[in-house]
């Protein structure tokens, strides 16, 4: 009797074993990004490589000024007043993510408002949502603390700053980035 007692006790830890492990492999991940001058998206485009996940651009039916100090001064203005720009696009079925990685240039030490707005128009309690920033010496800022905000019953892990000029060479430390939240791609 015991001895069948610990064979079920067996069989029951490997079904949950593999059970979550299934989990794991169907989890559907999105790689959503605003990008201003191609920095963000470049990141984009390596953690959708490194994940297989769904790529899909975040984009203000307005597009921000191209002289760089202009949108300086119009990404400012729009962080203090909390101003949200509405997007051309949304995505179709947000239920299928379990897994959001959300990507911004660190604008006045958080997310570009375009990316507060995707945050802001989706239902994302229970999701992961995982940051990345390219910056040009700001890393995160507190925009971390501001996606918690937003996203109040998602689960927000740490995210990767990627100096801006260095985008081209950051592969590698994506993929180990990834490797360490485990959501390289087996």
């Amino acid at each position: 009797m015991k001895t069948r007692h610990s064979i079920l006790i067996f069989i029951l830890m490997i079904s949950t074993t593999f059970n979550s492990s299934a989990q794991n492999n169907d989890s559907k991940i999105l790689v959503a990004y605003y990008s201003y001058s191609g920095n963000t998206k470049a990141v984009a485009e390596q953690i959708q490589k490194g994940t297989n996940g769904d790529l899909f651009e975040i984009q203000p039916i307005k597009p921000y000024p191209k002289n760089y100090q202009e949108v300086v001064d119009q990404a400012k203005k729009e962080i203090n007043d909390n101003y949200k720009p509405a997007l051309k696009t949304k995505v179709k079925d947000i239920d299928k993510y379990d897994v959001i990685f959300v990507g911004s240039p660190c604008w006045w030490a958080t997310i570009a408002p375009p990316v507060a707005t995707f945050l802001s128009s989706y239902n994302l309690s229970g999701k992961t949502v995982i940051p990345f920033m390219t910056h040009e010496g700001s890393r995160m800022g507190h925009s971390e603390n501001d996606i918690k905000a937003l996203c109040p019953k998602s689960n927000v892990l740490k995210g990767l700053p990627i100096r801006g000029s260095q985008v081209k060479q950051a592969e590698e430390d994506v993929m180990k980035w990834l490797e360490k939240i485990e959501m390289l791609k087996k």
